[in-house]
Formats: C-alpha cells, sequence, structure tokens
C-alpha cells in the first residue's frame, strides 16, 4: 500500500510540474480547467444514468466498489429520472457548475446532444457509458459491443423460431445509439433466414406504455411469433402482456438484462434467453479509469472499451440469479 501511494504521489507532482510548464492544448476530454484536482484532495467523479431503470443500480454497486478500492475518490451518482435529454443536460450542467472532475455517461440523444456534450468535454474530463455519442470530444466509451449483443439476441431469435415467423421489437427510444446498434446486429443474424422483423415500437422510457405496445402488438399481429426488447425493461413489460393473452410458451420472448421478472421469467420457461450486459462493471470501470486518467495515466482511458455480454437462459439462469444477489448484497 505504501510503495502505491509513493507511486500515486508521484504521479501528482509530475502532473503539477507539467501543468506550471509550457505546454500544447490539451486534447478532447483533458482541458479540466480549474476542475483539476488539488494535490492530495479527493477527486470527484460522477456517473449519469439515462432513465431511473433498476438496471442503474448494478452501475451504483460498480462505482462505490471502485471507490472503496481506490480510497482517493468521491462519486456522484444520477438518475437521469424522465429519460429525457432535457434533464440530463441540467444534471451535466449542474455537476459542471459544481467543479466536477470527471463523468461517466450514459447518452439519451447523441445525434442532438453532440454540440452540448463537447462544451462538457471543454471543461472536464468526459467519458460516455453504456450509450455512446462517437462524434463528439469524450475521450472514452466503455460498455457492451451492442452490436455484437444483437447479434448474440438474433441467435437465440433463430433457436426459438427454427421455422422462421413474424416477430417484433421493443425499445424506449430508437434513435439511441445502443438500440440502434442492437438492432442492427440482430438483422445481420437474421440476415438470409424465414424470420421477418415487423416494425420496432418505441415506449419513451415509460414501462406501463411499453407493456401497452406489446398487448396492441399481440391483438394486431395474431400470428407474431416472437417479441424482442432490447432495453431492460422492455422484457418484464412483454412477458406480463404476454401472460395477460395467455400465450406464454406459444409467443416467444428475447430479451436484453437481467431484471428479476426477466430472470424468473426464464426460470418459468416463458422468455426464451435474454443477452445480460455488465453494468457493475460499467460503473467500476468507469471510475477507475477516469481517476487513473486524471493521475496522469491516460493510456488505459481511450477508444472503445467493451466489456463482454453474457447468454442467460433456462439451463444457467438459477446460477446467474445467486451471482446478482451477490453482487447487490442481499
Amino acid at each position: 500500500m505504501k510503495k502505491i501511494q509513493a507511486i500515486l504521489a508521484a504521479l501528482a507532482v509530475a502532473a503539477y510540474v507539467s501543468g506550471c510548464s509550457k505546454s500544447e492544448s490539451p486534447g478532447p476530454g483533458a482541458n479540466l480547467g480549474t476542475n483539476a484536482p488539488a494535490a492530495g484532495a479527493k477527486k470527484k467523479l460522477s456517473f449519469v444514468s439515462n432513465n431511473a431503470a433498476n438496471f442503474w443500480s448494478f452501475a451504483r454497486a460498480g462505482c462505490n466498489t471502485a471507490a472503496k478500492e481506490l480510497g482517493d475518490v468521491d462519486v456522484d451518482f444520477r438518475i437521469t429520472q424522465d429519460g429525457s435529454s432535457a434533464a440530463q443536460r441540467q444534471i451535466l450542467d449542474d455537476l459542471v457548475a459544481k467543479g466536477i472532475d470527471g463523468i461517466a455517461v450514459s447518452v439519451n440523444d447523441p445525434d442532438n446532444q453532440t454540440d452540448f456534450l463537447n462544451k462538457i468535454a471543454d471543461q472536464t474530463l468526459l467519458v460516455c457509458c453504456d450509450s455512446d455519442a462517437a462524434k463528439s470530444k469524450r475521450v472514452a466509451y466503455i460498455g457492451t459491443d451492442n452490436e455484437a449483443a444483437g447479434e448474440e439476441a438474433g441467435k437465440m431469435i433463430k433457436e426459438c423460431l427454427p421455422n422462421g415467423g413474424k416477430i417484433m421489437l421493443f425499445v424506449g427510444h430508437s434513435d439511441s445509439q445502443n438500440a440502434m446498434e442492437r438492432s442492427g446486429g440482430i438483422k445481420k443474424a437474421l440476415a438470409g433466414s424465414n424470420i421477418e422483423i415487423i416494425d420496432t415500437r418505441t415506449d419513451d422510457t415509460d414501462a406501463a406504455r411499453a407493456q401497452k405496445n406489446a398487448e396492441d402488438t399481440l391483438v394486431k399481429y395474431p400470428d407474431i411469433a416472437c417479441l424482442v426488447g432490447l432495453w431492460n425493461y422492455n422484457g418484464p413489460a412483454i412477458l406480463n402482456a404476454v401472460r395477460g393473452a395467455g400465450k406464454n410458451g406459444q409467443v416467444k420472448i428475447v430479451c436484453f438484462d437481467d431484471e428479476a421478472d426477466t430472470l424468473s421469467g426464464i426460470a418459468a420457461g416463458d422468455i426464451y434467453g435474454t443477452v445480460v450486459q455488465n453494468p457493475f462493471e460499467f460503473g467500476r470501470q468507469s471510475v477507475t479509469l477516469m481517476d487513473k486518467y486524471l493521475h496522469g495515466d491516460k493510456s488505459q482511458l481511450t477508444g472503445k472499451i467493451f466489456i463482454p455480454t453474457r447468454d442467460i437462459k433456462k439451463d444457467n439462469v438459477a446460477d446467474y440469479q445467486a451471482e446478482v444477489k451477490k453482487i447487490l448484497g442481499q
């Protein structure tokens, strides 16, 4: 521990000396201005979600774990309650005004938020997590390779529909980067098969509306073979709709993430499978790598840092449920 502290102290001194000398203009995300932490002071970092789903409780746990491991950071975890870009923008503005040293954010609308995110990146260290804004000045993306995850979902769909059939996709916002990449991966995996994607239904991150979308689909398309949820709450919403229509076991379900109802639905045989991400590592890696970056080690926080996904089906769901309880301390 003393050796680690000595190394960190040396890095802090080196960063101070470098800051006092004449240098070139900093690159994207490095223009920290007066927000750079004073020597010996705890760094102030933040993680900002793109909605209020239970998914983010794992990311919060990861952030808290990293803060305990590092000992020199305070993490301000923020939830975008209504899932809107306006609410997220207000949170980011507030964090910068309070002198935050680094922010990891799951971006709601990358195309329309890029200019705003660039302004944030000019004032503090900015990382995208879970949903990217690749055209912005963020220094890195940490999260799922969403196209690859979509391909995994596509493989599940082909497994549960060996003879083909019609499917419908469901998601909060179809223009979010992760939604576009997941649907793109599904389409890639289904190319050349007898499976037809009818359309994508959006719900603006409203779980009640998500369930209504699934209910309406079951009525409008009585021959629908599979419903596919791209965001975490879509799985339970679809499950409720299918059970309510008495079509569990008849209409297949494939989804993403590990909501408790999704996992219990898999255990009961009503959901074929889910592609689970690792939001715990989203939070842990975001805080850990931002901390290293602010200490001068910028080598690890760059480009796209992919956190592997897992396929959860009936044969491994019980073991996974036990893992989830352990992570959440239940």
